[in-house]
């Protein structure tokens, strides 16, 4: 299966969600907010680094979850600029 390669944008909006998600963990480890997640450190790692600009829903929600916020407040966040 071919990707579609990113748009800037998409790619804009994967690095503002890694760091809404890089602030929120705080003081917590990677490794410890991934397990609670049920997703692994190195999943964290480039969601929060940008690498993986477009994370699948669930995992989107279940690192929400972990870490206290909202999906409303992941939306708002992320959504594109200008909207």
């Amino acid at each position: 299966m071919v990707r579609t390669p990113l748009t800037p944008e998409e790619r804009e909006r994967g690095e503002r969600l890694g760091r809404l998600l890089r602030d929120a963990r705080g003081g917590r480890s990677m490794a410890e907010v991934a397990a609670r997640a049920g997703v692994s450190a190195e999943t964290l790692r480039k969601i929060e680094t940008g690498r993986a600009p477009t994370p699948a829903f669930f995992t989107v929600a279940a690192l929400a979850r972990a870490l206290g916020l909202s999906m409303d407040e992941l939306a708002g966040a992320c959504a594109p600029v200008g909207v």
